[in-house]
């Protein structure tokens, strides 16, 4: 009964106000504006190849709601002092989040805006290409492979039934794999396909799919891009770079050599968040060969560490960011610190220009790979490895078994959700939730130069390989 009132009220409220459902953004029963008929969109040359752009802004659009909440509830980044979400930081994920809530319909918008190119903008265009339709799929598969990352559970349509990562990650699959029949030449498209048969354990899978990405490219980059002056701008470059003196969010000492990783470059272009490169494969084939071949496994490192090498490292001016405004000298900010017993990751911003990696960048080295002698000492690496590869693109959150849930709003919609479902409850691991206040903690003694950080999370996940929720090849 309580349920039911409240949908009569928000029904209420929603007939009364604007609406962000997605099928207002497609029904044109109700627009007068000739330009904006249906008919002058769909059926019309070339529509799909519009629609395509399209989908790739909505994908821009996503990853600017995906991202700021994964890097605060990861490690990466402590939420010093901005407006973004007040509740990531400590893993506190709650069903009445605003920002949950828009990073689960926009995930469903970019599936919605996949299936109408699909089943109506494209097969009603003249010009409709099979690349095209190719890409069609392998959004509607994004989709579903962002729903499986970040949620334990979220619908594949409008008030249906909560489908679970897994399936999602299915769905994902069956997708990508349309896209790659159609056009077997895109290696992003194998690329997707190893990431989900990555995270769900298929370790076989995996390792096929990401050496045929590498065997088509092996340097791609999937990138979302983004425009300041026609939008959608990088949200991740202005708590990152943009918003400047303020005290923001602050990576972890050992992540500080990385950051920003988005920086200014014009006022018509935002920098891009590649959210699928060539560097990925080489850590899933690393991490599938330590159990059979730890040599192979230092092999596919260094190949990552000859890729990183080409890529684009920024130099820029960074003195008007202050590692703290509040609390001067509460963290390091000279090249001179040593963090956790290493040197040389920490930047000195109060020069004239820093260079910062722009794509991919690690501390990782030949030495350190030779050097690792054990199955865990190089499974750790490669997890320290991919959090500073991955730093800024939301992959952090993911490797640490930390799901999103479904929002309210939909809880009180959809007849098939109802508050305790699983989808509607946090999935957070014993062994994150017993760390959460340390995740961000650091120690740092100006005066010595030393830096500590309260916990190593790379060595908590490798202690606990065996659990299904990290770790997926153990």
């Amino acid at each position: 009964m309580k349920k039911t009132i409240y949908i009569v009220l928000l029904i209420a409220f929603t007939l009364s106000s604007c609406s962000d459902n997605f099928n207002e953004a497609v029904d044109f029963t109700d627009i007068e504006n000739p330009n904006l008929s249906e008919t002058s969109i769909v059926g019309q040359p070339n529509s799909s190849k519009i629609w395509l752009t399209g989908l790739e802004r909505e994908t821009s659009l996503a990853y600017n709601e995906i991202i700021i909440l994964a890097e605060l509830g990861s490690d990466n980044y402590i939420n010093t002092e901005t407006f973004f979400n007040q509740f990531l930081d400590n893993i506190d994920i709650r069903v009445e989040d605003p920002d949950i809530r828009d990073t689960q319909y926009r995930i469903a918008r970019l599936r919605e805006s996949a299936l109408f190119g699909l089943e109506t903008v494209g097969p009603a265009d003249s010009e409709y290409a099979t690349i095209t339709e190719a890409e069609y799929n392998f959004y509607e598969g994004l989709s579903y492979m962002l729903a499986g990352m970040y949620f334990s559970a979220l619908p594949q349509e409008e008030l249906g039934v909560a489908v679970s990562s897994v399936e999602n990650y299915n769905s994902a699959i069956n997708s990508f794999n349309k896209a790659i029949t159609i056009n077997p030449d895109i290696p992003y498209y194998y690329m997707a396909m190893a990431r989900v048969y990555y995270y769900l354990g298929n370790k076989s899978a995996a390792v096929d799919a990401a050496k045929k990405a590498l065997t088509l490219d092996n340097s791609f980059i999937k990138a979302a891009k983004y425009d300041q002056d026609d939008g959608p701008s990088n949200t991740m470059e202005s708590a990152l770079f943009a918003r400047s003196t303020f005290d923001d969010l602050q990576p972890l000492p050992t992540l500080d050599f990385l950051d920003p990783k988005y920086s200014f470059l014009s006022s018509g272009e935002d920098p891009a968040v590649n959210f699928l490169k060539a560097e990925e494969a080489y850590l899933i084939l690393a991490e599938a060969n330590l159990s059979t071949d730890i040599g192979m496994a230092k092999q596919n490192l260094k190949n990552l560490l000859m890729l990183i090498a080409t890529r684009e490292v920024r130099t820029f001016s960074d003195t008007i960011e202050d590692r703290t405004q509040d609390e001067p000298g509460s963290r390091p900010d000279t090249t001179s610190v040593v963090v956790n017993g290493r040197e040389g990751l920490v930047l000195y911003r109060k020069g004239e220009q820093i260079s910062v990696p722009s794509v991919s960048g690690t501390s990782l080295t030949d030495e350190e790979i030779n050097m690792a002698s054990t199955e865990d000492e190089l499974l750790k690496l490669i997890y320290r490895t991919r959090q500073e590869v991955f730093i800024a693109e939301g992959i952090r959150f993911v490797d640490m078994g930390v799901k999103l849930v479904i929002h309210e709003n939909e809880i009180l919609q959809n007849p098939n959700i109802n508050a305790g479902d699983p989808s509607t409850v946090p999935v957070i691991p014993s062994f994150i939730s017993s760390v959460v206040s340390d995740l961000d903690a650091i120690t740092y003694d100006r005066t010595s130069g030393m830096a500590m950080t309260a916990i190593d999370l790379n060595d908590i996940l490798v202690q606990n390989k065996t659990s299904s929720e990290v770790i997926p090849f153990y």
